[in-house]
């Protein structure tokens, strides 16, 4: 196990360290949450780590975590809360639910204020406008949208605030595996769309703290 942490990443960049879960052994996992469970350490995000795995660690790991399991994400604390910005995360579907929610775990981790506001998709156009002024309220919005991905087009054409989209793998046939949303999103007609990789909630809430930053100079 040699695990060799970039410590100064947070000075450097605003943004601590996270740990990718998956692919890593138990032990690794278990000698983690122990580091950043002892005494002065900086808390640790853990991204993609699945219910089977969090079940397997000894219990004194899992004592040591907040878990949530359809995010897959956990931290046995979180960093001093901003004062300035908030991000509204909006999901297509409740399908969508494992990525938003891994973003919003995210900003809580980085002590980011933020709204999830859930199955706002396209199809049902009332979802979306009814909940449109308290959107349009936050600093940043995040989209979360499988299929056609269609949401980041209309509600990037009806916000004037950043906007970071994210395409998941939801769907049906040619949309599964996410790509059909990631083609959507980038070939969007809206303006200024910024684009993550496939079902990256963690580096959507990434960007968003990025943006969020800006606000405190």
């Amino acid at each position: 196990m040699n695990v060799l942490f970039d410590h100064c990443r947070r000075e450097r960049i605003g943004l601590p360290e996270t740990v990718f879960c998956q692919g890593k052994t138990l032990e690794t996992l278990a000698h983690l949450v122990r580091e950043q469970a002892s005494p002065g350490a900086t808390p640790l995000l853990f991204t993609r780590l699945v219910p089977d795995a969090y079940e397997s660690l000894p219990r004194d790991a899992r004592d040591a975590l907040d878990y949530h399991a359809l995010s897959k994400t956990a931290f046995g604390g979180v960093l001093p809360p901003r004062e300035n910005g908030r991000v509204a995360v909006v999901s297509a579907g409740t399908c969508d639910g494992p990525v938003a929610w891994e973003a919003a775990r995210t900003l809580t981790y980085l002590g980011i204020g933020h709204t999830v506001y859930e199955d706002s998709g396209v199809a049902g156009l009332w979802r979306l406008s009814t909940r449109l002024e308290e959107i349009n309220a936050h600093d940043v919005v995040l989209i979360v949208a499988g299929m056609d991905a269609a949401l980041a087009t209309v509600l990037g054409g009806l916000t004037p605030r950043p906007v970071v989209a994210v395409p998941t793998s939801v769907g049906y046939g040619v949309a599964t595996g996410g790509s059909t949303a990631l083609a959507a999103m980038l070939s969007s007609c809206a303006p200024g769309v910024c684009v993550q990789n496939i079902d990256n909630g963690y580096g959507a809430a990434c960007a968003a703290a990025r943006i969020v930053g800006l606000l405190d100079g």
